[in-house]
């Protein structure tokens, strides 16, 4: 198991183990998160590298990813824990044949652990192997606040009530990283709870040190141009602005297609790698586009 980082430079050096690039600001809430045992929520834009910094942690750190996907009407049951019905049952009817009686003695052995189906949530409490868990709680803004009032227990005091067996407490508390994209404000009661970043998109050098290492075989000038289009692209009256993971999936099919620069043709037709709805590949291909491909390369050929 890979100890803690020390200071905001190692937790840098931590992130750049794993091919992340982030910037100090990053680090230093990361690296407090750590050293206070406190909870991470990194807000942003999606595609901009917020799930991956949970990803990148666990595989560091040498410790397991736990991840609970968010989503419109996720619950106790998906979420923390819920009974194997049928092994109950199972559990009822051998009793049952066997003429056991006593029903305390059944009750215990019915809601005993091993008909116990855990989920992420209660398995982040568990002890592990390699040291607590990465919890990722990803995209808590799906859910709605009633899930959100139950999450309060658990990064609180890092536990969970189970009514049939108690309280159910960490020996250790996991490492936190909650995610949001934003689409609805998370209560202040959370909050409060949870060290705050919010991870916007990167400038130019930082997301071609990105692209360099997400997708090193893109040659050096197109990966110039690229990003230069992709900057100014998030400039335009978009309804979803190309995030990091677009700019990467772009770099990769240009590289498919053998492009070692950008030119008209090629933007318009992989316009869809880039932008995911079809008003915005409307607006922006044909004359629109090649405006910015120009303004881009002129921009690049300054770079190089």
């Amino acid at each position: 198991m890979t100890p803690l980082p020390g200071s905001i430079d190692e937790t840098l050096a931590l992130l750049a183990s794993a091919r992340y690039v982030g910037d100090r600001a990053l680090a230093t809430v990361l690296f407090l998160s750590l050293r206070m045992g406190r909870p991470l929520m990194l807000e942003g834009e999606a595609g901009v590298g917020k799930t991956e910094i949970a990803k990148v942690l666990a595989a560091a750190l040498g410790r397991r990813l736990i991840r609970l996907q968010c989503y419109e009407g996720l619950d106790v049951a998906s979420a923390v824990y819920e009974w194997n019905y049928a092994g109950q049952m199972m559990a009822i009817r051998l009793a049952e044949a066997g003429g056991e009686t006593d029903r305390d003695r059944l009750q215990e052995d019915v809601f005993s652990p091993r008909h116990l189906v855990k989920r992420p949530l209660l398995q982040a409490l568990e002890p592990q192997a390699g040291g607590p868990p990465v919890l990722l709680i990803d995209e808590l803004d799906r859910t709605d606040e009633a899930f959100e009032a139950f999450l309060l227990e658990i990064l609180s005091d890092f536990q969970v009530t189970v009514p049939e067996l108690g309280t159910i407490a960490a020996a250790a508390p996991p490492i936190v990283i909650i995610t949001s994209n934003r689409t609805r404000e998370i209560h202040d009661a959370l909050k409060r709870r949870c060290l705050y970043h919010w991870i916007d998109y990167p400038d130019a050098e930082r997301e071609r040190r990105i692209v360099a290492e997400k997708a090193p075989h893109a040659a050096s000038a197109l990966t110039r141009e690229l990003v230069a289009f992709v900057q100014r692209l998030r400039g335009e009256d978009l309804f979803k602005a190309p995030g990091v993971a677009e700019t990467l999936d772009w770099a990769s099919a240009l590289t498919e297609l053998d492009a070692v620069a950008l030119d008209p043709a090629t933007v318009d037709d992989t316009l869809g790698v880039l932008l995911k709805y079809q008003d915005d590949i409307a607006r922006i291909s044909g004359s629109r586009a090649r405006a910015i491909l120009d303004a881009a390369r002129a921009e690049a050929r300054l770079e190089a």
